[in-house]
């Protein structure tokens, strides 16, 4: 077989990839003793039913045995799917009654943003580790109570900052370390996509506020993890430019800058309203060379390249394909419970977006967090 130099450089590229996966002594000890993390999942939606709960039954450490939720017929429909007792189907008015099921580990929050504190407030008091989507909250004060109530009844709080685990971007993290592009200098991100009309996304009541309480996040926290730092200077601009009723509670677009402290500089924006390549994008400057995720954050498809300091380009695709992300994310709080240590992504890593995200609306004129 015949290779060009793109080739090479590909094949190359995925072998070095090879190294970025985590491993998961998790599922080393499920695979031995069979053991289980057994789930609760809380709230039937497209992220819980489309992602997460496939996630657990491909995982070698999970269960799903008890779900929550407002609609009965819906549960049942899962129920049946995932071998879930009918006495372990919960709605949010029984939610409490978690606390009695011996056959819950921990729970999966997916609902609407405003609902994650009182959700993981009440797992916590039930006795159960949580692993929240992000958003963590939609308030400062709502994720300091969350911290706080998890702590005091020792179990496990996780915010589900699934790119934190994939191995392309372990693998981006891992080369700006090394000194592989040089100096850090600045970072482009952006993610986006045309809301439509009725999405719970567009009430703030609900959401918090608009695109960067659900997608702008995944570039600040990007921004976080790439350069190590937290930002120390913040300057932001919102806007609404399509009157379709759409966005009457919340902004269509957010723009913002950042400073860190080494003096890197990070420019992202998030929108409702425009197209940012149905992934997003984040592209590092270095002083030697550059690093790009395009698409970025979606749920498969990520795809990296690169121009070393050394001369090398790299193209690497992402070789696996969702729901490999949330697996990941499953097998981590597994391994963390069994193993008694902190979660990669705590709760003090979703308050400090929080923190970032009031601070970028305040500078935009809007109400903080």
């Amino acid at each position: 077989m015949k290779l060009n130099r793109r080739d090479f450089s590909r094949l190359s590229a995925l072998a070095a990839l090879a190294g970025a996966f985590p491993t998961v002594d998790a599922q080393n000890e499920s695979e031995t003793s069979g053991r289980k993390f057994r789930w609760c999942i809380v709230g039937l939606g497209r992220i819980s039913m489309g992602h997460f709960m496939p996630a657990v039954e491909l995982s070698k450490t999970g269960k799903i045995t008890a779900l929550v939720s407002g609609h009965r017929e819906k549960a049942e429909k899962q129920a049946a799917m995932y071998n879930v007792a009918s006495p372990s189907i919960y709605s949010y008015e029984t939610y409490d009654e978690i606390a009695q099921n011996k056959e819950i580990d921990g729970v999966y929050i997916a609902l609407p943003n405003s609902m994650h504190a009182e959700y993981t407030i009440r797992a916590a008091k039930a006795g159960k580790h949580v692993l929240c989507e992000k958003p963590m909250a939609t308030s400062v004060a709502d994720c300091r109570a969350m911290i706080d109530a998890c702590q005091k009844h020792h179990v496990r709080l996780m915010i589900a900052y699934r790119c934190q685990y994939n191995p392309l971007h372990l693998k981006a993290i891992d080369l700006i370390r090394t000194g592989a592009i040089g100096q850090v200098q600045v970072i482009e991100s952006a993610f986006g996509f045309p809301i439509q009309p009725g999405e719970w996304r567009l009430n703030k009541k609900m959401a918090g506020g608009g695109p960067l309480m659900d997608v702008g996040v995944y570039s600040l926290n990007a921004c976080r993890y790439l350069t190590g730092e937290e930002p120390s200077d913040i300057k932001a601009n919102a806007s609404t430019i399509d009157h379709d009723g759409r966005f009457d509670e919340v902004e269509e677009n957010d723009g913002w800058t950042m400073k860190f402290p080494s003096g890197i500089l990070a420019s992202c924006a998030t929108t409702y309203g425009g197209d940012t390549g149905g992934g997003g994008f984040f592209k590092v400057h270095g002083s030697k060379g550059w690093i790009a995720l395009e698409p970025a954050f979606p749920y498969q498809g990520k795809h990296l390249a690169a121009r070393l300091g050394d001369g090398q380009d790299l193209d690497m695709p992402e070789p696996d394909k969702d729901p490999w992300d949330f697996v990941r994310q499953a097998d981590h709080l597994a391994e963390c419970v069994w193993s008694n240590k902190e979660p990669k992504t705590p709760g003090e890593e979703g308050l400090r977006d929080t923190q970032v995200m009031s601070q970028i609306y305040q500078s935009a004129g809007l109400k903080g967090l």
